[in-house]
């Protein structure tokens, strides 16, 4: 057994044909690894960033992580699936992390529980778990929060133009909360209110945007003001899934679940206090951030698979 983050690089940018022989290769490195064979291998989770349909068909649109056009409409799990020649079970990455939180949060009640995640990243990923399960839609694209629109007024500042998504909408989620919301909207316009800031002498707004959250961990004004934004945009996200599926709990993972647990301890009540909830909501809610870091993708696809041999 391997019970650690195995790493190799996801090749994604060099097209399906290599990402796949990419995915390929590391199977056999995590097989090597436990000394064992291909053949044991019983089924293999994949999760990838969405949105993609619930068999694994990359969005046509495309998507933040596979925005070249080969990828749009190319059937990852079934390809995957053809190369390897073992069943591969797949899984959104929010929704399985999303799994994997509901799971390690509830235990044994996880089956008679609801919960909803928001995973920042690149993008916005997420999942809702109703009853233990995910819920995929009947496209396979539910949980895909990252593109629900969210009231801007009072969360903008003086001037701050409406954000735009990479997706095309304006105002989504993702469009704050995010990585790509950082670079793409919310650095520049903070970089214009701190002129003089260190983020500005950076080579380009990229490096500058992956620096954001280090910054937000010593309590860097300008990062402070971009997390709070983001934890506002969460908030208000979480208002409008409250109201759809009333969830016994919330998490936040991605990037803000590796900084110091008090900058995630911070993160995670401003995005509670704003979460606008009933009375009686608020007395049976849990607020709660992802647990195992990079991993609570890997091991939710990982159960997903497991699970899979329960269904037939």
């Amino acid at each position: 057994m391997v019970d650690r983050l195995v790493e190799s690089p996801s090749r994604v940018r060099d097209g399906p044909d290599v990402a796949i022989g990419a995915l390929v290769e590391a199977l056999d490195q995590v097989v090597r690894l436990t000394d064992g064979s291909k053949e044991s291998v019983r089924a293999v989770g994949l999760g990838t960033p969405g949105p993609a349909s619930a068999d694994g068909v990359i969005s046509s649109k495309g998507s933040t992580n596979f925005s070249q056009a080969a990828w749009r409409g190319f059937e990852f799990r079934g390809e995957l699936e053809r190369r390897l020649g073992i069943p591969v079970i797949y899984c959104n990455d929010g929704n399985a992390a999303a799994l994997w939180a509901h799971h390690e949060h509830f235990g044994r009640e996880a089956p008679m529980r609801s919960s909803v995640s928001a995973i920042v990243g690149t993008g916005l990923g997420g999942g809702v778990i109703q009853d233990g399960r995910i819920v995929r839609g009947a496209a396979g694209m539910a949980g895909e929060l990252g593109h629900v629109h969210i009231p801007m007024r009072g969360l903008l500042a003086e001037g701050q133009p409406v954000p735009e998504c990479q997706c095309g909408f304006a105002a989504d989620a993702e469009s704050v909360a995010s990585l790509t919301g950082i670079e793409r909207n919310l650095l520049p316009y903070w970089l214009t209110r701190f002129p003089d800031h260190q983020l500005g002498k950076q080579e380009s707004i990229g490096e500058a945007a992956k620096l954001v959250r280090d910054l937000g961990d010593s309590d860097d004004p300008l990062a402070l003001k971009i997390f709070d934004q983001q934890a506002m945009a969460i908030g208000r996200l979480f208002t409008i899934a409250s109201n759809f599926i009333d969830p016994n709990a919330y998490f936040v993972g991605g990037g803000v679940v590796e900084a110091s647990p008090r900058f995630r301890n911070w993160f995670v009540a401003r995005v509670r206090e704003h979460t606008s909830l009933r009375n009686e909501q608020v007395e049976v809610a849990t607020f709660a951030l992802v647990p195992d870091l990079d991993m609570a993708g890997a091991r939710g696809a990982a159960l997903a698979a497991f699970d899979s041999f329960g269904e037939g």
